[in-house]
C-alpha cells in the first residue's frame, strides 16, 4: 500500500506552488518526487498531469515538466472578474445588512488586525503566518458572500489560480503589502458603516488591483524575472 495517493499527492505540490516553495520556472523530476514521496512515478505523473490541466504545469516531450510562470494578463483578467462580482454582492449586502451582521464583518476585520500584529516582523513572515494572514483576509470578503448566499461564486473565486493565486503571495513577500491592506479594509469598513453604495466599486477597485500597483515596477525588473511570464 502505497503511502500517499495520487490526489494527495496533488494537493501538497498544488500548495507548494502557490504558496511559491516550488518557483515558477523550476524543473520538477518524476524520479525526484517519486522518491520523496515514496510511490511509483506512475502516480506521481497521473498528479503532475492534474497540475498540467489546472495550469501550474506544463509537460514538456522530452525535457520534464516546468512550472509555469505568473501571467499577468490572466492576473488581470481575474481580477476583472472579480471586481464585477464582488461589487454586485457588496452592493447588494449593503441594501439589506443589519446590525449583527455589520459587527461580524467589524470582528473579521479586528481579527486581521490582530493576526497582523501577532506576527510581528512583517518582513520575516514565515509560510503558516501568511497562510494564517491571507485566510483572515479572505474571511472578510467572505462575510458578505455568505450573508448574501453566493457561496458558490465565493468558492469559485478562491479556488487555486495558477495567476492570481501566486501573484497575491508576490505581493506579501516581505508584508510590504500588509499596511496598505489594512488601510483598505478600514476604508471599506467606513462606506459600509455609511451605507455608500456608491464608493463600493471604487474601494473594492483600489483593493483588488493593489498588488498589481504596489508590485508595478518589480514585475519587470530582474528581481521577479523568473516568476513571470515574458
Amino acid at each position: 500500500m502505497t503511502k500517499y495517493s495520487s490526489d494527495e499527492i496533488y494537493k501538497i505540490l498544488e500548495n507548494e506552488l502557490v504558496t511559491l516553495q516550488i518557483k515558477p520556472n523550476e524543473i520538477l523530476s518524476e524520479n525526484a518526487l517519486a522518491t520523496r514521496f515514496d510511490v511509483s512515478r506512475t502516480i506521481i505523473r497521473s498528479a503532475l498531469q492534474r497540475l498540467s490541466q489546472t495550469g501550474f504545469v506544463e509537460i514538456i516531450p522530452h525535457v520534464g515538466t516546468k512550472v509555469t510562470p505568473i501571467d499577468l494578463e490572466e492576473v488581470n483578467q481575474f481580477i476583472y472578474m472579480r471586481i464585477a462580482v464582488e461589487v454586485k454582492v457588496l452592493k447588494d449586502f449593503i441594501k439589506s445588512m443589519n446590525p449583527p451582521q455589520i459587527e461580524k464583518l467589524r470582528f473579521c476585520m479586528k481579527t486581521l488586525e490582530a493576526a497582523i500584529a501577532e506576527a510581528g516582523d512583517l518582513s520575516s513572515l514565515n509560510i503558516n503566518q501568511t497562510n494564517e494572514i491571507l485566510s483572515k483576509d479572505l474571511a472578510i470578503h467572505h462575510v458578505y458572500f455568505d450573508f448574501m448566499d453566493k457561496n458558490i461564486l465565493w468558492d469559485i473565486l478562491t479556488q487555486p489560480k495558477p495567476g492570481y493565486s501566486r501573484f497575491i503571495r508576490l505581493d506579501m513577500l516581505g508584508g510590504k503589502n500588509l499596511p496598505d491592506v489594512l488601510k483598505e479594509h478600514a476604508e471599506l469598513m467606513d462606506i459600509i458603516d455609511r451605507a455608500d453604495v456608491d464608493s463600493v466599486e471604487d474601494i473594492i477597485s483600489k483593493h483588488l488591483y493593489g498588488g498589481i500597483r504596489r508590485l508595478a515596477s518589480e514585475i519587470y525588473s530582474n528581481q521577479f524575472h523568473q516568476y513571470i511570464k515574458r
